[in-house]
């Protein structure tokens, strides 16, 4: 039961993705090519594929992770302590920080992976990306023979469908129906790419991630029927 989970057992996080290069003739003819297939359900009519580049993000086989923000609660602390801290820059080295936190803090049976609709983005994300990139998975992304029980995964997306696999709730719709903070009180997912190519502001999308990472463990506390956690409870490392 979501009751008895030992939340210090729990990492949380969120990551953003931009397409892999920032314009759509910068990509090999062949890889152009992919992309015009890949693209081509997704788009209107009148889009090209040249002109839908910029949603190229969403797809680990055309885009890129630009940060992963991760999020935990201490143990063994007298007064409840959540601490986040965020992976950014060059992509293999967030790939290869996030693998050796995962190993040397994260690693053992008990432990979970969290994130909204990260079963449907974030851990395959990931996990596609270290590949591409040739680092081995590590064992919590490493999913190979495992059974749906065996899968180290916390959803809060799937924890709110209660069963219903045909119900999408976005996490910003989560968070005002929950009661919790907005995470999306600056940029939203649309706006990611535009900062990041055009704005040049990495640190302003690694504050958007970690609020999103805060808003999950928030959710999960909700789901709970545990209070929220306040400012003096989050500490930034």
């Amino acid at each position: 039961m979501l009751s008895k989970l030992n939340l210090e057992n729990v990492l949380f996080l969120d990551i953003e993705t931009v397409p892999e290069v920032q314009n759509f003739l910068d990509l090999s003819n062949e890889k152009q090519q992919l992309w015009a297939l890949k693209s081509q359900y997704q788009r209107k009519d009148d889009y090209s594929a040249e002109a839908f580049y910029h949603k190229a993000g969403i797809w680990a086989e055309f885009g890129k992770i630009i940060c992963i923000s991760v999020g935990y609660f201490a143990p063994d602390q007298d007064v409840r302590s959540f601490r986040i801290t965020t992976f950014s820059g060059d992509e293999v080295s967030i790939l290869k920080q996030f693998k050796s936190l995962l190993q040397t803090h994260f690693s053992r049976p008990k432990h979970l992976l969290c994130a909204h609709n990260g079963k449907e983005f974030d851990f395959p994300y990931i996990a596609r990306r270290m590949l591409i990139h040739r680092i081995k998975l590590p064992q919590k992304l490493n999913l190979f023979g495992k059974k749906p029980w065996e899968v180290p995964h916390l959803d809060t997306l799937e924890l709110w469908k209660f069963g219903d696999y045909k119900h999408y709730t976005s996490l910003k719709l989560l968070t005002n129906v929950l009661g919790v903070p907005s995470p999306k009180d600056d940029i939203d997912g649309s706006e990611i790419y535009d900062v990041y190519y055009h704005g040049n502001d990495l640190y302003r999308i690694i504050e958007y991630c970690q609020k999103d990472t805060i808003a999950v463990a928030q959710i999960l506390l909700r789901l709970r029927g545990e209070d929220l956690l306040s400012d003096h409870e989050i500490t930034y490392i």
